[in-house]
């Protein structure tokens, strides 16, 4: 890996409008690997003028033409998907393994929108009527950090499907990710100016963007704390802002769940990308009944999860920086502090792991709702186990949070996890060890965002109802 020095405006390389730049550090080294440029107020300007003027035409392309540029993306992203998922690795130290099936999931979800977009009625006729699905207009793409190889495509490509044009700003910490994916859209020919990317720190390129007047659309996705401030800034203009924000997702396994499927869903949930994912269920509601045998079962599981180099046949890498590193310190070090049983796992770094930014897998036994752990976003490998005495209770449990972007039932009875999934205030539920589905509706109630992805929900997000009467 090398300098991210430019960035991509108006169809090619631009240098950035000053020299500013910052170091680019491998999180399972600790080494400093380049530099990268940290965009201004000014090459943001430059970015959306570029997208504004392409809109112009970009907007009239026939869904046949936008059909056939999505098929040249997805071609050219399978190409490249080795060289995302090493771009992946090194830029938040995801395991390769996982980092290449981020990718082909990014692949996947661009073919699904290929199947998608013929057939979505952008025009219809309704008595004396017509509603017509138009493009937004210019939209401004701020993903997170954790996940980039599809979350950058989330965001750009069911824009550039529903006839937007696009300005992204790449998570500072994830640049060689956004390199490649910028080299990908530039070899599959979109029209000049209808993507282009600023990199550098949200605070700065990513501000700019939010509060900018020929700005249509904010779609950012991130910490809610973050996704309040965007919201004021974009008030002013009075933009339209989709957001997909924090989580803390539960987990119910219901008293006659099949324990191997259950574990599994906590572990692998929790613990894959170090923790570092949205809609982990880091809170685990586990029966009373069965306390000691779940405690002994997850602890064993997470245990024998591997940590280590990235590059190597390993579950779990680093977590993505000193910064995020601390933070899980300061939230391991809170669960002590309030009372909660350490399982297994706690403070510093794996005994056999040297260098970098490793963080213990760590469970939690004895938790209350009302405890720190259980209450904030931790964004590492920390998981809650709480314990209750009816399904009631466990509902309760798990709406009592200012979040409800995901939760998870397992259970052997169909009709009571059913049940219990309706229940349960969270924008997706998965059952008994379900996996994400690309093409569901995916966001979050409460203080977990609004707005929709993925799918027929992520395209109507970039899109205008417009009636035409008479």
């Amino acid at each position: 890996m090398s300098d991210v020095l430019r960035h991509y405006i108006d169809g090619a390389w631009a240098e950035p409008a000053d020299s500013t730049t910052a170091d680019i550090v491998n999180p399972a080294t600790g080494e400093t690997t380049g530099r990268l440029a940290l965009g201004s107020e000014a090459d943001v300007d430059s970015a959306v003028a570029a997208a504004r003027r392409a809109f112009v035409s970009y907007s009239q392309l026939s869904v046949a033409e936008r059909v056939e540029l999505l098929q040249k993306i997805a071609a050219e992203y399978e190409r490249r998907a080795d060289d995302m998922a090493a771009a992946v690795t090194a830029d938040i130290g995801t395991p390769l393994f996982l980092a290449r099936l981020s990718a082909d999931a990014a692949v996947g979800s661009i073919r699904e929108l290929v199947e998608i977009l013929p057939e979505y009625a952008f025009e219809e006729r309704r008595g004396g009527y017509t509603v017509r699905k138009e493009p937004i207009g210019v939209c401004g793409l701020i993903p997170p950090w954790n996940y980039p190889a599809l979350q950058m495509t989330e965001k750009v490509v069911p824009a550039l499907a529903a006839g937007c044009t696009t300005v992204l700003k790449p998570a500072e910490i994830a640049p060689y990710s956004a390199q490649v994916f910028a080299e990908i859209l530039h070899a599959a020919g979109v029209p000049q100016g209808a993507f282009n990317m600023v990199v550098g720190k949200g605070s700065v390129a990513g501000s700019a963007l939010t509060k900018h007047p020929d700005v249509d659309m904010i779609s950012f996705t991130g910490s809610t704390a973050v996704g309040i401030q965007i919201q004021k800034d974009a008030a002013d203009t009075v933009k339209r802002v989709t957001q997909e924000l924090g989580g803390k997702s539960a987990h119910i396994i219901l008293p006659d769940a099949d324990i191997q499927t259950a574990v599994a869903t906590a572990v692998q949930g929790v613990m894959g990308n170090s923790g570092q994912t949205c809609v982990a269920p880091t809170r685990t509601l586990i029966p009373r009944s069965r306390r000691d045998e779940l405690v002994g079962a997850i602890t064993a599981a997470v245990e024998a999860v591997t940590v280590g180099d990235p590059q190597t046949q390993v579950f779990m890498g680093p977590v993505s920086s000193e910064r995020q590193w601390q933070t899980v310190q300061r939230y391991i070090q809170a669960g002590i502090d309030e009372g909660a049983t350490l399982a297994t796992g706690g403070l510093g770094q794996p005994e056999d792991v040297k260098g970098g930014w490793f963080a213990r897998p760590t469970v939690f036994a004895d938790v209350t709702n009302d405890m720190t752990i259980a209450r904030e976003e931790i964004f590492g490998p920390v998981m809650s186990l709480i314990t209750y005495d009816t399904v009631d209770e466990a509902v309760d449990i798990a709406n009592d949070s200012p979040y409800g972007l995901m939760a998870y039932v397992s259970g052997a009875d169909q009709e009571q996890v059913r049940d219990v999934a309706a229940r349960v205030r969270a924008g997706q539920v998965l059952l008994n060890g379900a996996q994400l589905d690309l093409t569901a509706p995916f966001g979050g109630y409460k203080q977990s965002g609004n707005g929709r992805i993925w799918g027929v929900a992520g395209l109507e997000e970039n899109l205008e109802v417009k009636a035409v009467v008479g």
